[in-house]
Order: structure tokens, then C-alpha cells, then sequence
């Protein structure tokens, strides 16, 4: 009898949701627990060189048009009547719409709806819809305590709605302890994609004041999405008089390299769910930075792990760099106890079994199917 199919829907944009996805892929394939297969929306800035490099991995990936809600609901649909999952599993907002509008369409027997974001741009009808295919819902995701806080805000239902961590691979960062600060490039990294979600223009404009206070660090930019996001930050910078501090890397192929030659990693945002790139700065040793929004504050907890600074405030971040960049022993301490917690709460093997887990529990039957479900679609598979 084959395994249990989990099929993952995710934006192709290459955000921190699309990276558990294909994280969580892989750890179905490698576990041999679940059969899996990764379903990507197409997006304008859909690099295909990336889903040609999943492919090379071995993992299964499809990909569906954007163009129309319908079109890519017919071929999700189309796909699921191939493939036939046994669990839908559909990540982020508004992607957590169509696949599972997609599933109960084709008839999948369970659906997931797992949140990336504490802030999502809900209208009066996406938030319809959300509490509509909640009651047809077998489990809502937070990746983080806030994320679910959020859910439940909204009107999700509450014996549904729990919360997973997010957690990256620690296996790139196993050199980081050899790696002392005081050796490191007094450098800055934020790794993020270019969208509005992201405040690079706090970072750039912080920059500046250190200039003016006569400290003048690298700061590097690994990082997809908009193009013309990352065009009006590249001017930006021009008109700061920043732009030789400054490096707009595109798509970096070893960010935890360039995490472990620097000194700090800043997250500056408007809102996060569980921030993977913070993460990744702990577990590489850097003293991390971020803006206190939520799910920045679940990661960072300021003075212990690392600096939180006041949201969209250049003055504030650049008081927490200037004290990173001069007090070698504050930012030893700090980044040795992100370590350590990157290590402890935020791995990947702590993230996935914590998934299967529920994946497990729903198909021996510890929710209820839902009622639309044909009982001949049976989940629990040998």
C-alpha cells in the first residue's frame, strides 16, 4: 500500500513561506513517512532557475498560473485529481485560499492551512471566505505563538488553531562557533526579499547617520522579489550618499557564508510571522537586530539574544549598530545566547516533526473528516 500524500501549495515568490514548504518537502521525502509534492503560484519574479534547482534535488514541483484565481484553481485542481493527496496542506495568505478552494473542488479528503504573517490585507470578503473554509479546515498553522494570537483575532476557530515555530536547517551554520566576532568583518547583513512588507529604507537611512557619526560598515543585501522595490532602494541609497556601503546582491547562493563573515544580521520590517533570515543570523553567530514588530519580538528578546529597536526609527537602529560595532564584548554575549537559541527552539528537526506529528494525527482520525468529504476518500492510508 503506498504512503499517505501531502501535497504543499505556496506562493513562487520565494518568501520565508515558500522555504518551509520546501523544507517541509524535503523532510517528508527524507523521513519516508509521507509521499510529498510542492506546488508553487507563479509569480511575475518566479526565478525558474530556483524551481529548476528543486527539481535537481529530487523534489517533486509543480507550477500553477497566477493570471486568474479560477485558472489557478482549475489546474490545483487538476493536479489533485491526478495526484491525489491525502492532505492538502496550502501556506500563506492568499494562497490559503485558492489551494484549499482547489481542494474541497477536487475532493480531498483533509485540508491545512498553515499562516506565515501576523498582518495579511484582508478585505471583508477574503476574511469571509477564510472563516467559511475554516469550518471545512482540519488544522489552521501559526509559525509562531503571535501569528496564532492573530488567527484567532480573526475569527478562526480555536480547537483548530495552534502553533508551530518555523525552523531552518543548522547543519550550513556548524562552523559559526569558530568564528569569534572580534575576527569577523565589522559588517552588516539583512537577507530579505525587496516588498513593501520589508523596511530596507530604515536600514539605508541609518546608515547615514552612522556615516555622519564616522563609522562607514559594509552592509550586504542578499535578496529577491520586486524589482522595482529593490530600483527605488538602489536610489535610495544614491541620494543618502551610501550607495559604496552598500552591496545589492540579488539572489545569494550561500547567505550563511556571508552571515558567518559578518558581525551583525538586521531584520528591519513592518511585520513578521516567525523571521527565518533573523534566525539564520543567530544560528551563524551574528548579534542580531530587529524592528520591534510582531514575531521580530517572539525571536529577539532585547538585551538577552540581541537589540530590538524602535520600528521605522533610523536613529534607533543606528544606536543599536553603533553600540554593536563598538562594544566587542555586549555583542559576543549576544550573539553567543542567539546561538544557543537558534539551536535549542528554531531547528528544522524540531519544525518537521512537529508538522508530521499533526499530519499523523489527523489521518488517524483525531479531528473529525469534514462532512463534504466522500468517505471512499478515506485518508488513512497504509
Amino acid at each position: 500500500m503506498r504512503r499517505a500524500r501531502v501535497l504543499h501549495f505556496v506562493t513562487g515568490g520565494f518568501s520565508g513561506a515558500t522555504q518551509v514548504a520546501a523544507d517541509l518537502v524535503r523532510a517528508h521525502r527524507d523521513n519516508r513517512i509521507f509521499e510529498a509534492r510542492l506546488v508553487l503560484r507563479q509569480k511575475r519574479h518566479t526565478d525558474p532557475l530556483r524551481i529548476e534547482a528543486l527539481r535537481r534535488e529530487g523534489l517533486e514541483v509543480d507550477v500553477v498560473t497566477d493570471a486568474l484565481h479560477s485558472l489557478t484553481m482549475w489546474q490545483l485542481r487538476r493536479l489533485c485529481l491526478q495526484w491525489k493527496p491525502d492532505i492538502l496542506v496550502a501556506h500563506g495568505f492568499s494562497e490559503h485560499l485558492w489551494g484549499r478552494f482547489a481542494g474541497l473542488w477536487a475532493g480531498v479528503p483533509h485540508l491545512v492551512h498553515v499562516e506565515h504573517n501576523s498582518r495579511e490585507r484582508y478585505t471583508w470578503w477574503r476574511l469571509a471566505q477564510a472563516r467559511w473554509l475554516a469550518s471545512r479546515t482540519d488544522r489552521i498553522i501559526g509559525c509562531s505563538e503571535g501569528v496564532k494570537a492573530s488567527l484567532l483575532a480573526l475569527g478562526m476557530p480555536p480547537e483548530k488553531t495552534i502553533a508551530i515555530s518555523n525552523g531552518i536547517k543548522l547543519e550550513p551554520y556548524r562552523e559559526a562557533a569558530l568564528r569569534p566576532l572580534a575576527q569577523r568583518e565589522p559588517g552588516i547583513v539583512m537577507a530579505a526579499r525587496f516588498a513593501r512588507q520589508k523596511d530596507h529604507t530604515t536600514l539605508l537611512k541609518a546608515l547615514q547617520v552612522l556615516r555622519q557619526r564616522g563609522l562607514t560598515p559594509t552592509c550586504w543585501l542578499p535578496g529577491g522579489g520586486r524589482t522595482r522595490v529593490r530600483e527605488r532602494m538602489e536610489r535610495l541609497a544614491s541620494r543618502l550618499g551610501v550607495q559604496e556601503q552598500v552591496r545589492f546582491l540579488g539572489f545569494h547562493g550561500d547567505v550563511p557564508g556571508l552571515l558567518m563573515r559578518n558581525r551583525i544580521c538586521v531584520l528591519a520590517s513592518h511585520y513578521e510571522g516567525m523571521p527565518l533570515s533573523l534566525i539564520e543570523g543567530m544560528a551563524a553567530g551574528c548579534v542580531v537586530v530587529g524592528s520591534q514588530v510582531p514575531g521580530v519580538q517572539e525571536v529577539v528578546e532585547h538585551g538577552r539574544n540581541g537589540l530590538l529597536v524602535a520600528h521605522q526609527n533610523a536613529a534607533s537602529l543606528a544606536d543599536a549598530l553603533t553600540l554593536l560595532l563598538s562594544d566587542d564584548a555586549l555583542a559576543q554575549r549576544l550573539a553567543q545566547q542567539g546561538m544557543q537559541d537558534a539551536s535549542a527552539l528554531y531547528s528544522l528537526e524540531r519544525m518537521t516533526a512537529a508538522y508530521e506529528r499533526e499530519f499523523a494525527a489527523i489521518l488517524d482520525g483525531q479531528l473529525p473528516l469534514r462532512a463534504e468529504a466522500n468517505s471512499s476518500a478515506e485518508a488513512k492510508v497504509c
